[in-house]
């Protein structure tokens, strides 16, 4: 795929206002669509001021400020997205809506020209059996902020023409990405091995085991920037109970990603985070959660139970063939942040450490939950590497 493609983008949120940009800015005209025409002139508005900031700040000239500008361009109906040979949809996470969304652009644009959706969790297969031609459907799926964090998960459907997984991967390291390949699975890599992430440590807390800022001050101790209750109020409890949830029924009911009580009533009472001014906590006139300082005879109970279900998952998604293991350690720790690849991680202390570690909670709970995975049982047996 060429820079002098041109690239449509459907919807005008923080994401698809956020990958125009990356589109812009690595060369290509780019029509940014919404079907609200305020969103629409509110997001240019923002990418224009973004724009000048970079060249405020030295990052480009002028002159390529002015460039990129240019390359923006509003749509205000799907049909000024024609001339687009690839169109990445970035909309609400519902299938029936990307569905009709896809089937109406199949109308406009030309037949070689490429579909992409940026979908964290539902099926790109699902969403590719709407068109007529679902072999030029795939995943794209960024992450927030799309300009600032580098991976890129390129996830091919079922139909998926077979060269089609390569071509983007080559164009998105050309827009300075990180691209990653994996299954058409629920919930992909990075949704799917960081459930645990959030799901045990609600789980901790709903115990009365800790409270939720010594959860997140021992996770932070372990080397996680953010620890997962202050993280979920940064991504908004909505977007997360609704992926959790998500990949929870795509799993047919798996009790390892059974979404909580907790995080329901959350949304259920409007506390979505800082975007709501309040969720696990308060963000009132500007105020920021306060962690308290733990050492490792709290710490370590909390963060070797939350790492050993991480890991267990990594292991699981490998076990699986969603991708390769150094595509999952990649995307964990440039599309959230990790400190570590989990696999990497699960082999600096071995496999049998943290298989104790889950079948102990399995002994202590009975709970199919904590059942470890194929490969990390492989391993522990023959002492061998999870990677």
């Amino acid at each position: 795929m060429e820079q002098n493609t041109i690239v449509g983008v459907i919807g005008a949120g923080t994401m698809g206002s956020g990958i125009a940009q990356v589109a812009a800015q690595a060369g290509h005209t780019c029509y940014l669509y919404d079907a609200n025409s305020a969103t629409l002139e509110r997001a240019l508005t923002g990418l224009r001021g973004t724009i000048d900031k970079l060249v405020a700040k030295g990052k480009i000239t002028a002159e390529e400020g002015k460039a990129i500008t240019d390359r923006l361009r509003p749509a205000t109906n799907l049909k000024d997205l024609a001339p687009c040979g690839l169109v990445i949809e970035a909309i609400i996470e519902d299938l029936a809506v990307k569905k009709k969304v896809f089937t109406d652009l199949e109308a406009f644009v030309a037949e070689d020209a490429v579909l992409a959706t940026n979908t964290s969790s539902l099926s790109v297969t699902a969403i590719a059996a709407a068109c007529s031609r679902p072999e030029r459907v795939i995943g794209l799926h960024f992450f927030n902020p799309a300009p600032l964090l580098p991976l890129v998960e390129v996830v091919p459907g079922l139909a998926t023409e077979a060269t089609l997984a390569s071509r983007l991967m080559a164009l998105m390291q050309a827009w300075g990405k990180t691209p990653v390949v994996c299954k058409d699975t629920p919930g992909f890599i990075v949704n799917r091995v960081a459930r645990p992430f959030y799901g045990e440590a609600i789980r901790i807390f709903e115990e009365g085991i800790a409270d939720m800022p010594t959860i997140d001050a021992a996770m932070k101790s372990a080397g996680f920037k953010m620890g997962p209750f202050e993280l979920m109020d940064l991504i908004g409890n909505d977007i997360n109970f609704t992926v959790t949830r998500t990949v929870w029924e795509a799993f047919f009911y798996d009790p390892r990603y059974k979404p909580s009580f907790t995080q329901q009533r959350q949304v259920e009472s409007g506390r979505l985070g800082r975007k709501s001014g309040r969720g696990y906590y308060s963000y009132a006139d500007g105020a920021m959660p306060a962690f308290p300082a733990v050492d490792g005879a709290v710490s370590t109970p909390i963060v070797e139970r939350i790492l050993a279900m991480l890991i267990n998952e990594a292991a699981d998604a490998l076990f699986w063939q969603v991708a390769s293991a150094q595509d999952i350690d990649l995307a964990m720790t440039k599309g959230v942040n990790y400190p570590k690849g989990l696999l990497a991680w699960a082999d600096e202390q071995g496999a049998a450490h943290w298989l104790g570690v889950l079948q102990r909670l399995q002994a202590t709970y009975g709970e199919d939950r904590y059942r470890p995975s194929p490969l990390l049982l492989k391993a522990s047996t023959d002492r061998s590497s999870l990677r």
